[in-house]
């Protein structure tokens, strides 16, 4: 099958990769920016940092972090923050000092957050201000030492930093009150922090670099561990899969939508900076009108996005009017992009987008189409260099081509395991190496995969994972509820949307009064958009409820 697959292999991409070419991320790093040293690297709300002063920044916070907080090699700092340019000089200073990067989503509740750091173990957060409440409830059920917090204009001249943290907190009120006494102030600890005494931690490839949180069918976030090497090698192999279309000479300018805490932005964008790119960092892509503005600014050449980002912009006005001739590459992914969307895409802008598969177990690539396709296939692609691929049935037996089976992933791109939890990584990674992913796929005679549906109930929300039984585990703790069941249906914006079905304990219990619990309970996009009231639920014998049967209830 690997014959198969290299056959078709854009023309220039290798079939492998090194990943043993950089010993670490922080080597990786600061190749580039000596590199490209007077290029611009990161750009965000009319403030550009060059790749010179990226470096300087992330030293000086690295020896706050080593020397003034006294972070040793392996503790864990989690980063908060939307996309601001205070993420790659925190995630990078952090690398440098041979920390685990916990990346956090900045929405989630007091309960999701507290879950996090005490399973990561996390003893440092650095936080953006608008999210500091969160933290504050609960700090002290977990073992944070060192806070840092951030405010959105931080990075910007003065006075606009001044005018900027002014709007923010007092016209548009957007930081709530939080009591956290002993934090330290992002700009204060680069002041105070003396960049000539910090010396970059020796960190080896097996050392990890990430614990990347993700969920499971049982609703317990737990944390894949990706090394150094896993997310080299990542790295290495979109690099060389793209080799035609973006290249260092170039200068290309990188639009970064999507968050950076996310796998997918992570790998995509955050090392835009390997290639020399500039990274144009979002904040709010939610804010179409202003993204669209944004966009038209740059005479951008890449940009990745989910489906629900691509929608949207196609029904934002002014959209098609922008200028598209300098775009090299448009990249989907992090949940499947519907034709219809494909087609209306390629329509206004004159470009394919080109899907790609991944997880966060594999921090995140497997497979891409060819990045010169001109048509939008349906397909997941090819697998990436020095990735293997294949589909089994039940029994571990592999399925030959075009028979559907659970799609199965090896390379040097795959996690170690889930952190602290060696049950649940024996049962997705085999004796053999392989990682069993929950996908059921096909592939086909020329080596290109298919999904075709979900082994497990996994529900995707504009690219975001959801599981059942953490919502049914909330829903059922009102004490209304006698129970619930959770699936996923069809929504024409997010992909997917949560659907309930509730059975009531309490006859006076009302759709809205639910919502606005889980609202408390639960991110946005976790929470259910539709909810219908049964008498009863579908279960087995053995009394499980039978979602295959409530998705059929709601066909």
């Amino acid at each position: 099958m690997e014959k198969v697959w290299l056959k078709n292999y854009p023309q220039g991409v290798p079939a492998t990769i090194d990943p043993d070419k950089y010993k670490s991320l922080g080597d990786m790093f600061l190749n580039s920016v000596h590199k490209f040293r007077d290029r611009p690297a990161y750009s965000n709300l009319g403030t550009v940092l060059d790749y010179a002063e990226v470096e300087n920044l992330s030293r000086r916070f690295a020896a706050y972090l080593s020397n003034n907080a006294g972070l040793k090699k392996g503790d864990r700092i989690a980063i908060m923050m939307p996309n601001l340019l205070q993420y790659p000089v925190v995630l990078f200073a952090a690398l440098r000092a041979g920390l685990i990067v916990v990346n956090t989503n900045p929405l989630y509740t007091e309960r999701e957050l507290e879950h996090q750091l005490n399973d990561a173990g996390a003893v440092a957060i650095v936080i953006l201000e608008n999210f500091a409440e969160t933290l504050a409830a609960i700090l002290e059920k977990t073992k944070i030492q060192t806070i840092i917090t951030t405010r959105i204009g931080d990075m910007a001249p003065f006075p606009k930093s001044l005018l900027i943290n002014f709007v923010v907190k007092y016209i548009k009120k957007m930081v709530p009150p939080f009591d956290l006494p002993t934090a330290v102030k992002f700009n204060d600890a680069l002041k105070s922090a003396d960049s000539k005494a910090f010396k970059d931690v020796s960190v080896s490839h097996d050392d990890i670099a990430f614990l990347q949180y993700t969920g499971g069918t049982t609703g317990i976030a737990k944390g894949a561990v990706l090394t150094h090497r896993n997310m080299i090698a990542n790295l290495l192999q979109v690099r060389a899969w793209v080799s035609n279309e973006l290249r260092e000479e170039a200068h290309e300018i990188f639009i970064t939508a999507l968050p950076l805490y996310h796998i997918f932005s992570l790998t995509a964008n955050a090392f835009a900076l390997t290639l020399g790119a500039k990274s144009v960092l979002i904040t709010n892509p939610r804010d179409m009108k202003g993204f669209v503005k944004e966009l038209g600014k740059e005479k951008f050449t890449f940009m990745a996005g989910v489906n629900t980002l691509f929608n949207g912009l196609l029904n934002t006005p002014g959209f098609s009017e922008l200028d598209f001739s300098h775009v090299k590459l448009f990249l989907g992914g992090g949940m499947a992009v519907q034709e219809s969307v494909a087609k209306a895409w390629q329509e206004v802008t004159g470009h394919t987008i080109i899907e790609a598969y991944g997880l966060t177990e594999t921090s995140p690539g497997v497979c891409v189409n060819p990045a010169n396709n001109q048509d939008f296939s349906g397909n997941i692609g090819l697998p990436l260099p020095s990735t293997e691929v294949c589909v089994k049935d039940i029994n571990g037996k592999q399925r030959i081509f075009n028979e559907p089976g659970e799609l199965c992933v090896r390379g040097p791109q795959v996690m170690q395991g889930y952190w602290n939890r060696p049950e649940e990584t024996a049962n997705v990674m085999d004796e053999r190496g392989w990682l069993h992913t929950g996908d059921i796929a096909i592939i086909d005679a020329g080596g290109f995969v298919k999904l075709v549906d979900r082994l497990k109930d996994l529900i995707i929300v504009s690219g975001f994972n959801v599981y059942p039984n953490e919502v049914e585990n909330v829903v059922a703790s009102h004490p209304k509820v006698l129970e619930v069941g959770a699936i996923g249906v069809p929504h024409d914006k997010s992909g997917e949307a949560v659907k309930l079905f509730v059975v009531k304990k309490d006859q006076s219990l009302t759709e809205e009064e639910l919502k606005d619990y889980c609202y408390e309970q639960m991110s946005r996009y976790k929470c259910p958009k539709y909810i219908e009231f049964v008498d009863d639920l579908p279960k087995s014998n053995v009394g499980k409820v039978l979602r295959k049967e409530l998705r059929n209830l709601s066909s």
